[in-house]
């Protein structure tokens, strides 16, 4: 929503006991008036509010979506970037994650909200903040590969000649067969999707992982909610003073 859009969420009074001011435009409101989330607001400022809202549409869902799954490449970007160069894995980045995937979406729906909207914000952040594990998880893996390779490199003995015999085999070995790229793919997904509740193995550090994560998704649940506008009137009682 633009600058000009009335905002209504505290009250402003007139500093002179008996008056009551619009929240928008500051004039002293007279005659019929309306009440915008319980604020007092001029006929002009509210039908303006009104004209001025955002409206759901299939063009703002598909921007909406491209921005979130942005926020959270940017997210998970940030997450695996934390723990590689810490070596910490700090489940607080999942807070971020959410606030990136959350602020997108609204950035590219251009203000609208709403059920799907948050529906996917879930989705996205937590497919953002458990595939992390995926990346760090195979570094680790290489990490300690290396390690050990070193090790055994500098302890293992000289190698010594074989037999000739031994050379001559006349049956080859039977070849190994490996997985393929995309079935070790999807497993890496599935372990990824599940590796938050996998933690539980660790009961303390799982716990306060999926609390930190269930609050990252909460706040990309707030942040794509619809912006909900509590419009009563026109009254034509006197507006509420409140001394100022």
């Amino acid at each position: 929503m633009s600058s000009d859009v009335p905002q209504f969420a505290t009250a402003e009074y007139s500093s002179k006991a008996g008056e009551t001011a619009c929240r928008a435009c500051g004039q002293k409101i007279s005659g019929a008036h309306y009440r915008v989330n319980g604020v007092p607001a001029c006929a002009s400022c509210t039908q303006r509010l009104r004209e001025q809202l955002p409206a759901d549409s299939h063009q703002a869902f598909v921007r909406a979506l491209l921005f979130g799954i942005g926020g959270a490449i940017l997210g998970f970007a940030i997450y695996v970037g934390f723990a590689l160069a810490t070596g910490w894995m700090v489940g607080y980045v999942s807070l971020a994650v959410g606030y990136l995937v959350g602020k997108g979406m609204v950035m590219g729906s251009r203000g609208v909200g709403g059920r799907r909207y948050q529906v996917v914000a879930i989705v996205l952040t937590y497919m953002a903040v458990s595939l992390a594990a995926i990346p760090i998880a195979i570094s680790a893996h290489l990490k300690h590969r290396s390690a050990e390779q070193h090790a055994q490199s500098s302890t293992a003995p000289a190698p010594t000649a074989a037999p000739e015999q031994a050379q001559a085999s006349p049956v080859g070995p039977t070849p190994a067969r490996h997985p393929s790229g995309a079935r070790i793919a999807g497993v890496l997904v599935l372990l990824g999707l599940a590796s938050p509740f996998l933690e539980l193995s660790d009961p303390m550090h799982g716990v306060i992982g999926l609390i930190i994560l269930l609050v990252g998704l909460q706040i990309a649940w707030r942040i794509t909610a619809a912006r909900k506008l509590d419009i009563v009137g026109p009254v034509n009682a006197p507006a509420p003073a409140t001394p100022g």
